[in-house]
């Protein structure tokens, strides 16, 4: 590898935060032109993309430094795409699931509705207040990710893929999103069910598409670009198992998830839906979902679902999931291949 192609595969993820920022502070500049509201909006927003881990950046540069690419400022353009295309997601996902924080602290709808009330707003007009701003927050970074693209500089046929792939992300997170809404309200799912929602809601956007990007912009042929697609999607569904085990058996300290949170909520995740096929479903259908869950109980359940093998199916599906991924790395180059084993081992740590 050149010593140019050397310094843009460490490339900072400050240089991403770098093009957040300028995003942002041109965009409080334009609010102010429309008055408070509109400035207040774009703070919260500010604030609700602040202090993430670059992730879906990070997939994008990994993939962009490891096939060669040069171009630092085109580079980050493309992962801060991604990551306010995250920010966007995650906004209109708490206000589906009628969440009012996030990781301990008021998310955009909870912002604005804590501002209503001390304004002396009624709870009930608060909260629409709060639905209201982040609903149009969510709107306004998911209409600004494309923006990115065109900052990149990129232009002809590569500029029209990555918009393309940009595009398709948007599109199967929409359908993941509302297939989430339907699993919650009807049937129990199967285990495939499941895994394909969380595939199409949250891997397609944090894996597929920011691997490929990478590739596109760095200029990779179409067969490399597929591969890593395939690889996205099978390191995308294990990590999303790894999350949705964490969110049962993890640490709070070190996920900064509420491990009460998920069987609170009665979430369809693998591990339920595993459950419900065994004969222990039973001693666990009448407290999944009570939002007075205690930790006892809550222990209680956690046994149960050893007991009836959920959480080693899950286990077993990890390991699975990150052998084909594994499998796809034959198909690209030495340097790339090597980073994203590290990737695959990173990943299987989070659940030891």
């Amino acid at each position: 590898m050149s010593e140019e192609a050397a310094t843009v595969a460490q490339i900072d993820l400050a240089l991403v935060d770098d093009c957040i920022e300028r995003f942002f502070a041109v965009s409080s500049a334009r609010a102010r032109r429309f008055g408070r509201p509109s400035e207040e909006l774009w703070r919260v927003l500010r604030r609700a993309s602040m202090g993430g881990k670059r992730f879906r950046p990070r997939m994008v540069l990994t993939a962009y430094a490891g096939l060669g690419g040069t171009d630092a400022h085109a580079a980050a353009n493309v992962a801060a795409a991604y990551e306010l295309l995250h920010t966007a997601l995650v906004v209109h996902d708490d206000v589906i699931d009628r969440d009012w924080s996030r990781r301990g602290e008021p998310n955009v709808a909870g912002s604005f509705r804590d501002t209503g009330t001390t304004g002396g707003l009624a709870l009930p007009t608060a909260e629409h207040r709060g639905v209201s701003a982040a609903v149009i927050a969510g709107d306004l970074a998911l209409a600004a990710t494309t923006r990115f693209i065109e900052a990149s500089g990129v232009t002809g046929d590569r500029r029209a893929r990555l918009l393309e792939i940009l595009d398709d992300a948007v599109f199967a997170s929409a359908a993941g999103e509302m297939t989430d809404v339907d699993l919650a309200l009807g049937v129990m799912p199967t285990v495939d069910e499941v895994l394909a929602m969380e595939r199409a809601k949250t891997s397609v956007y944090s894996f597929e598409a920011p691997l490929q990007s990478g590739a596109v912009l760095a200029g990779a042929p179409e067969s490399v670009v597929e591969a890593l697609g395939a690889f996205g999607r099978e390191i995308g569904i294990a990590y999303q198992i790894v999350d949705d085990l964490l969110g049962v058996y993890g640490d709070e300290t070190v996920t900064g998830k509420s491990v009460l949170g998920d069987l609170r909520e009665g979430k369809r995740t693998m591990l339920i839906a595993y459950a419900a096929t065994t004969d222990c479903w039973d001693d666990i259908a009448p407290y999944l979902g009570d939002p007075e869950l205690s930790e006892e109980r809550a222990a209680e359940l956690r046994a149960t679902l050893e007991t009836c093998g959920a959480k080693s199916a899950a286990e077993s599906r990890i390991a699975e999931h990150a052998a084909l991924a594994r499998a796809e790395l034959a198909a690209l180059p030495y340097e790339l291949a090597e980073r994203l084993e590290h990737l695959v081992s990173e990943l299987l740590e989070r659940v030891r």
